[in-house]
């Protein structure tokens, strides 16, 4: 099987509009959760991106008015990883596009309603940087973001592409809000994923891009080295109470990697800060001998970002390796699940040489993303 390399990364949030600002915002302990009284029939707490800032920033690149503002994420962020990138587009390079609700505002905005269809969404993106290939869509639940990085891999290891780019994006609608206010699932402070006194999750909105190849060229390089996606089909929103399907993503991803549970240097959680999800994962990690690792949640910086949220989160820990430094799980105080883990409560400077991403999502559905680093 090819080597696959992940390398150019922007993340496009309320805490900055490049990958670098980001880290930079969460180093200092930043949220982008704020109380927000204009997207729900009751106020709460959200990350939203500013509407002027965002236009602002589209506005070098297109025409802001004919786009909405999903598009403009993703397109803003696609820009920036475009150009970092070591290669071009060609005509084996795919778009890979990951989302849960997509553009769900053009059911309720000055857009024609086909505009909420995914496939429209893609071709948009597509025409924008005159991709030569059809976009692949990732649409599955909250896994989504991170699951379309194993997409990639398996595509370029199979030969069908040399490279990728794979972005990922959602946005906070009052849709998105009845719909979780509905499970009584958010929580009426900012959300503390794993703590005892959690009360549900907070909504936020995010775009993330990647650039993922066949051909690495820097000296320090992150290379994607096992996956696994298993769903548990136990409920259509509440996940296994044994942690079935996680658990058997982080051991499909161990297997390909080659690596034991010890040779692991970090892992960033889903933690939604919901009971049952932290539960779930406090679990499925313990059966996995992960108990012990460094562990966090971005959450409490960006609250959920939907399908955005893994390869948001993933970026992030792409930078813990980059910079040795692991970042603290914001909102944490005293632990709150049945098992042990190791949560990360200060920023820390230490060697990470190898991370664990996994998310979990609605329908049962569960990924799990190895990466390394590996010196040229």
């Amino acid at each position: 099987m090819k080597d696959v390399f992940i390398s150019a990364d922007t993340i496009i949030s309320p805490l900055g509009f490049t990958s670098e600002t980001n880290v930079s915002e969460i180093t200092q302990d930043h949220s982008g959760i704020t109380l927000h009284n204009n997207i729900a029939t009751s106020p709460c707490y959200a990350s939203i991106i500013d509407n002027r800032k965002l236009d602002k920033a589209f506005s070098k690149f297109g025409n802001a008015k004919a786009y909405t503002k999903l598009e403009k994420m993703m397109i803003l962020s696609l820009q920036n990883t475009i150009f970092k990138a070591t290669f071009s587009i060609s005509d084996k390079t795919v778009l890979i596009i990951a989302t849960t609700k997509g553009n769900i505002d053009a059911l309720n905005n000055d857009f024609d309603a086909e505009r909420a269809y995914l496939p429209v969404l893609a071709g948009k993106i597509k025409e924008f940087f005159s991709f030569k290939t059809e976009p692949i869509i990732v649409s599955n639940a909250c896994v989504s973001g991170v699951l379309a990085i194993a997409v990639a891999k398996r595509f370029i290891q199979n030969e069908y592409y040399d490279n990728a780019f794979v972005v990922g994006g959602d946005i906070v609608s009052e849709f998105t809000i009845s719909g979780f206010q509905s499970f009584q699932a958010i929580s009426e402070i900012p959300c503390k994923p794993f703590s005892k006194d959690r009360s549900g999750i907070s909504i936020g909105e995010a775009a993330a891009s990647v650039a993922i190849s066949n051909i690495n060229t820097e000296k320090e390089a992150i290379q994607i080295i096992g996956d696994g996606s298993c769903n548990d089909a136990n409920h259509i929103s509440g996940p296994s109470r044994t942690g079935e399907g996680l658990y058997l993503s982080i051991l499909s991803a161990l297997k390909e990697a080659k690596l034991e549970p010890q040779n692991i240097d970090y892992v960033s959680a889903h933690g939604t800060a919901t009971a049952f999800n932290d539960e779930m994962e406090a679990i499925a990690f313990n059966r996995a001998k992960l108990e012990h690792v460094p562990l966090n949640s971005l959450k409490g910086y960006y609250g959920h970002t939907l399908g955005a949220s893994g390869l948001l989160e993933t970026i992030i820990g792409m930078h813990s390796i980059k910079n040795n430094r692991l970042y603290s799980s914001l909102g944490f105080d005293e632990l709150g699940v049945s098992m042990p883990l190791n949560i990360i409560k200060n920023i820390t400077k230490t060697k990470v040489n190898t991370f664990l991403k996994t998310s979990s999502g609605f329908g049962g559905c569960n990924t799990a993303v190895l990466f390394k680093k590996v010196n040229l």
